[in-house]
């Protein structure tokens, strides 16, 4: 059966579905959002919150057990995962019911059930057809694996099994060192495991600055995180105890569990996109600068398009595509400008151009790094790492790329730096308070407009 048309129907209520959804109705729109679990999608139920609620706990594991040097004599007992799942799920809850009782005070419609395209207007839920005057599709992703690897849920695992898991792993092996292999790796090295974690690339995190890269894997290798980076994997068996994987040159690495996180592809198969003309390549749906697809009446936001695949990254597309419809002017999204973090110990947090894309891209860099040494708050804290700062010579900053712990509470002053087009020396006029670890966005500064106060020029 057919129904009324509405204006906007949303397929998918992942952070891009349900931004673009409050925005639209804010905006005076009626819109209806088709969801085949639950609002809130990858980020809140399993993604961003739950492993931040995971390296919460690590974090608090690893206070107690250090806390003697801080001179305070307490003892550790252990990590009870039951527990800490209760805590992590409580957390989850707590942020979902706000978000459904948001939902429903935006009078937006939700609909249960795996929705599919049917026409350039038209969603297919369950034999109910939704008509809408615009579509967006916003169907999310799921952790991917590589051909011939197979995932069995038990030994060889996904992020999405590694959240459910109600005991610690005696040993793991984690294949992507990418943000999710690190921040899992993180967690259970402070839970106890031994860890191994296998990157094809020469560096852990390989996308952020090469220094930062260098900076955590020297940190890792300090919490005796083994590392086996340019190492190209080959194939897992099952042993008696768990797995053996092979890696290219004829090393073996064991353990109890193989964790693939060698990142997420885009959930498109048999929804019906294709079918009505929508432009696709490798899976993801092509999107113009607007977030506009090949066809004028659909749209598509979040990690269903080939940008960043980060939660916030997915609400501003969703607000830029409720704005646009409205006819409100709208300024594409400058995914340089997206600050990005990894919330592992320590954390690598950046914002804007490495040093390597920024000279590929013709800009004469210039740059300074400050080491958190110096740092006053960095030491009270027990943090090493730096914060590197990468402008364009006589021009504005273009990158900043920081180490250490509670560095993604800092990126977004350095958001502000990049965006704004800041001059270092205009940056090197602010004062932040002291003793912050904000200093240390101050002090690269000072140092990059050659005024250098607690590090040498």
């Amino acid at each position: 059966m057919s129904e009324q048309t509405v204006d906007l129907v949303v397929l998918g209520g992942g952070s891009g579905g349900y931004a673009a959804a409050l925005r639209a109705s804010e905006l005076g729109m009626n819109v209806v959002m088709v969801e085949k679990d639950k609002v809130g999608g990858t980020c809140l139920h399993v993604g961003c919150i739950p492993t931040k609620a995971l390296l919460h706990a690590a974090e608090v594991a690893d206070t107690i057990k250090e806390a003697e040097q801080f001179g305070v004599h307490g003892s550790f007992d252990r990590v009870e995962m039951t527990e800490v799942n209760a805590y992590k799920d409580k957390v989850i809850a707590g942020l979902f019911k706000g978000l459904t009782g948001l939902v429903k005070s935006r009078k937006i419609e939700v609909v249960a059930g795996t929705g599919r395209l049917v026409s350039p207007t038209a969603v297919e839920v369950d034999g109910r057809t939704i008509e809408a005057k615009h579509v967006l599709l916003a169907t999310g992703s799921v952790p991917r694996s590589i051909p011939g690897l197979e995932i069995d849920g038990e030994r060889v695992i996904t992020s999405d099994h590694a959240l459910k898991l109600d005991t610690i792993p005696g040993s793991v092996v984690i294949l992507g060192a990418g943000a999710i292999g690190c921040e899992f790796g993180s967690v259970w090295r402070s839970f106890g495991s031994e860890v191994t974690i296998v990157e094809a690339l020469p560096h852990l995190v390989p996308l952020e600055e090469e220094s930062s890269s260098k900076l955590l894997e020297r940190a890792f290798r300090k919490r005796c995180i083994k590392q086996e980076l340019g190492a190209r994997f080959e194939k897992v068996e099952h042993t008696d105890s768990g797995v053996r994987v092979h890696l290219e040159g004829g090393k073996t690495v064991e353990a109890d569990l193989l964790l693939v996180a060698i990142g997420r592809g885009p959930v498109s198969k048999d929804l019906g996109y294709e079918q009505v003309g929508v432009e696709m390549e490798r899976g993801f749906v092509k999107v113009d600068a607007y977030c506009q697809t090949s066809v004028p009446t659909i749209s598509a936001v979040g990690d269903l398009i080939p940008t960043l695949q980060l939660a916030h990254v997915g609400f501003a597309e969703g607000i830029l595509v409720a704005e646009r419809l409205a006819g409100l002017a709208v300024t594409p999204i400058d995914y340089d400008g997206v600050p990005r973090v990894t919330y592992s110990s320590p954390e690598v947090a950046s914002v804007g151009l490495t040093s390597k894309v920024a000279t590929e891209r013709g800009y004469d860099v210039v740059e300074a790094t400050y080491d958190l040494a110096g740092n006053g708050k960095a030491r009270i804290l027990g943090t090493a790492g730096a914060v590197k700062v990468i402008a364009s010579k006589d021009g504005p900053v273009i990158g900043v790329h920081m180490v250490g712990e509670r560095v993604g509470e800092l990126i977004a002053e350095a958001q502000l730096i990049t965006n704004w087009e800041a001059l270092p020396s205009e940056v090197a006029q602010l004062i932040h308070p002291h003793p912050t670890m904000s200093e240390a966005v101050g002090e690269a500064h000072l140092a990059l407009a050659g005024k250098p106060l607690h590090s040498h020029s």
